[in-house]
């Protein structure tokens, strides 16, 4: 019986030996492999740019955020150094006359030397180029002492003050213990000073104590 001739037909793989086939079928699912892996890794290195570009972005706005932050406190502290800086020079120097203030001021320093404040009279203000004078005329009633005593206190105030056209006369004398106290009045000019706004013209005094 003759041999039949081997067949002609089909694929070119289906004439490849079984062991060529699955040398095929290992390299095509490389291929596969390698090009899933290809665009697998691609896609996450592009996530990983946009990643790093976004923490770049937000780092520079917290940088940014840090800065005007830094800076909004800046300006916070000089304001609050500013409004107490003011504070203080209205304190020394103010833009009203506050005479009420201005006695009040007289009386305690007048306590605490232990002296009489007999009366005042508020004199009309002395306008100059950036500040004007306030002026009151006293008359002071006590020891000696307790007259210097109280020069010294008006000179110590916040406020700048300031005595002048001094007269002392002696109005009696007391005793206590078998010593001699004189007694002695004094009239004198106590000034304070206050700042002058712009365009403002100095109200003149007004009223007199007792």
């Amino acid at each position: 019986m003759a041999a039949k001739p081997p067949a002609t037909g089909g694929s070119a793989l289906d004439r490849l030996p079984k062991g060529a086939k699955i040398g095929v079928g290992v390299g095509v699912a490389l291929l596969l492999l390698g090009v899933y892996f290809l665009t697998l890794f691609s896609d996450v290195d592009n996530d990983i740019k946009n990643e790093q570009q976004r923490k770049g972005t937000l780092e520079q706005q917290l940088r940014e955020a840090t800065a005007s932050k830094e800076a909004y406190q800046k300006d916070v502290d000089e304001k609050l150094r500013r409004e107490q800086l003011a504070r203080e020079q209205k304190k020394i120097l103010p833009d009203e006359s506050e005479t009420p203030a201005f006695l009040s001021a007289l009386q305690g320093v007048a306590t605490i030397a232990g002296i009489n404040l007999t009366s005042w009279t508020p004199q009309d203000e002395v306008p100059l180029e950036f500040y004007a004078k306030v002026p009151m005329k006293l008359t002071i009633r006590g020891k000696f002492h307790q007259l210097a005593k109280f020069f010294h206190g008006v000179g110590q105030l916040d406020r700048i003050m300031n005595t002048e056209d001094i007269q002392i006369k002696a109005v009696k004398e007391a005793s206590k213990d078998g010593a001699s106290d004189i007694e002695v009045e004094s009239e004198c000019l106590a000034t304070a000073f206050r700042a002058v706004r712009p365009n403002e013209t100095p109200a003149k005094g007004r009223g007199a104590g007792r």
